[in-house]
């Protein structure tokens, strides 16, 4: 049965007939439900209808398991890797890592991640845990550089090393454009006003909003970067706490043209929000009174247990500890 546009994933099974099995846990990569978040919308006085996708669905709970598995399918496509030779290499703040561990697991090859060390030790253990050989760069040395530098070291080190490139790579943001976009567009009839997203590798934002702005050139996308670190808008590099955005240079496959508003926050905000909203912060724009009526949509790019050890979870984290301690 041929496949419906915005519909790969969990509905491909669901629409077959007879057993309704994964052959593997790639077939699963994809379609995602949508939720309106009426009490917030309600309590903060907000005309605007608020919809999230939630992404956790994902096989391993991020929006990144889109783009790992189009991204090791475009090179399988352009016969630049093959399974049991190549080893895939990559920088990875953490999500887009697990989603090519998984993947790549599954299809046979081996995975190398490079991440900034002191940074997302949840993310390190599931590397570690799904077999990954992880390698620590000081971020304070030479920042991002210092990591695209040790993977160019692996390259010369090794045979066969493909580098699993999500900033510079199109394969990125075409598994949105292919996937996410149709998705949003399918699930809400067309009726989507603004599409709100924040940027790392730029994938999901320039994806989505490409295949969105196609279907209705007057949908609004609103690009969110780190206040501290606000590079698309202009600013310098700097150090932000929010993990997997702001990446602190402006990624080769984001495209800028299509970006109609870009709006920053700053550590704390998005903290709170997600405290608040367990989801990122880029509904922070939807209170606006010329949004009145409109439908905006944003992404829950990934689960929050994945963040216990970050800041995020610190508060909470440290009264479970020492209410602990009483039964020591």
């Amino acid at each position: 049965m041929e496949m419906q546009e915005g519909r790969k994933g969990v509905p491909s099974l669901l629409s077959s007939q007879g057993e309704c099995i994964a052959s593997n846990i790639t077939q699963l990569i994809g379609w995602t439900p949508l939720i309106e978040l009426k009490n917030i919308a309600k309590k903060d006085g907000i005309a605007a209808r608020l919809v999230g996708k939630i992404e956790p669905y994902q096989p391993l709970s991020s929006v990144k398991d889109r783009s790992a598995l189009r991204l090791i399918e475009d090179a399988e496509e352009r016969g630049l890797i093959s399974p049991g030779i190549t080893t895939l290499a990559g920088v990875t703040s953490g999500n887009l890592g697990i989603g090519v561990a998984f993947v790549a697991a599954q299809k046979g090859y081996k995975f190398i991640a490079v991440m900034p060390a002191k940074l997302s030790i949840d993310k390190q253990i599931l590397l570690r845990y799904l077999g990954v050989e992880v390698i620590l760069v000081d971020p304070a040395l030479n920042g991002f550089k210092g990591l695209l530098d040790r993977v160019e070291q692996l390259k010369k080190d090794m045979e066969n090393v493909f580098v699993i490139d999500q900033f510079t790579n199109p394969a990125n943001p075409d598994a949105h454009f292919r996937w996410t976009g149709p998705e949003i567009w399918k699930d809400t009839a067309g009726k989507v006003d603004i599409f709100v997203a924040a940027s790392g590798s730029g994938g999901t934002v320039t994806g989505v909003g490409r295949y969105l702005k196609m279907k209705n050139p007057s949908i609004k996308l609103i690009c969110v970067e780190p206040a501290e670190s606000a590079v698309i808008s202009g600013g310098e590099p700097a150090f932000h706490n929010i993990q997997g955005i702001g990446p602190g240079f402006i990624p080769e496959i984001l495209d800028r043209s299509q970006i109609d508003e870009i709006v920053t926050v700053t550590t704390q905000e998005a903290m709170d929000m997600a405290r608040r909203l367990a989801r990122e912060e880029g509904l922070l724009v939807a209170a606006r009174e010329e949004n009145k009526g409109k439908m905006i949509v944003t992404m829950f790019s990934s689960g929050g247990e994945r963040y216990l050890n970050s800041e995020l979870f610190a508060q909470v984290k440290e009264e479970c500890i020492n209410i602990n301690k009483a039964f020591c």
